[in-house]
């Protein structure tokens, strides 16, 4: 895994027709990889191919119907531009497995290894780096489980403490964290976690941070997804001064710029 000695960025490229931001639907193939290019000359590390939409409320989508959409595309990225590192987003472990021998380079969890009971094992046997994220429920129940009876971080750390265990136990050697904005948790919540995130430091981990058009970023400007650029800015420099590692966004260009400028700010 790259060594993370300043802030990166993850690039999002969604293989699916409903994911919650219009502009990173990718329709083919083609489309893709223009995409990925246009990512990576504007400054990206990683590139995080997902085929599963994981919004509120999102439809179920067959495990086949979500290696048809993202085997081909991991091909030709990986054909096309062998010096990116891609990620794939997937909560199965069937779908990350042939995704990693078609190219893949890392794991993106969304449910932390909840949804699938051989996640870890597969990551073990593969040897890729795991990316570990908090949520509750699934895609299309997580709004139900915004109660937090011990409280928010403290479930959160929990959850992290407990995960991590299991993934160096299956041989699991690279872990980043993903605190999960958006992901079982309301705006006040999500903002509650931004203000925190240093105390995520004691794992000793990368943390990536996946703020990029979220509600929480334009909910209280009163707008919509499209318009929510200038929040994520916003947000995304927060997290840099929180410590972010990684910052999983849809506008590469902007977030490097964010990247270069928090670390003007930091410089001594």
């Amino acid at each position: 895994m790259v060594l993370l000695q300043q802030p990166t960025v993850m690039g999002i490229l969604n293989l699916t027709p409903d994911s919650f931001y219009p502009e990173s639907r990718m329709q083919s193939v083609e489309q893709t990889l223009a995409q990925a290019e246009k990512m990576l000359t504007e400054g990206a590390t990683f590139l995080d191919i997902g085929g599963y939409s994981t919004r509120p409320g999102a439809p179920e989508v067959s495990e086949q119907e979500e290696l048809d959409r993202v085997l081909p595309i991991i091909e030709a990225l990986a054909k096309d531009f062998p010096e990116a590192l891609l990620s794939i987003d997937t909560f199965r472990s069937n779908v990350a497995e042939e995704a990693v021998r078609r190219g893949a380079h890392i794991i993106n969890d969304v449910s932390g290894g909840t949804l699938d009971e051989n996640m870890f094992a597969v990551a073990g046997k593969l040897g890729v780096p795991y990316l570990l994220m908090h949520m509750r429920g699934t895609p299309q129940t997580m709004a139900n489980f915004t109660h937090y009876e011990k409280g928010l971080l403290e479930e959160v750390i929990s959850f992290f403490a407990e995960r991590v265990a299991l993934l160096r136990a299956a041989g699991v050697k690279d872990i980043i964290l993903d605190p999960g904005f958006g992901f079982a948790k309301n705006i006040e919540q999500n903002y509650q976690l931004l203000r925190h995130l240093r105390e995520l430091e004691i794992f000793k981990l990368p943390l990536l941070i996946g703020l990029s058009r979220k509600s929480m970023t334009y909910k209280p400007l009163h707008v919509g997804p499209e318009e929510a650029l200038t929040g994520t800015i916003v947000a995304n420099t927060l997290a840099l001064l929180n410590g972010a590692d990684i910052l999983r966004v849809h506008d590469v260009k902007e977030a490097m710029q964010t990247i270069k400028i928090v670390k003007k700010t930091l410089a001594p």
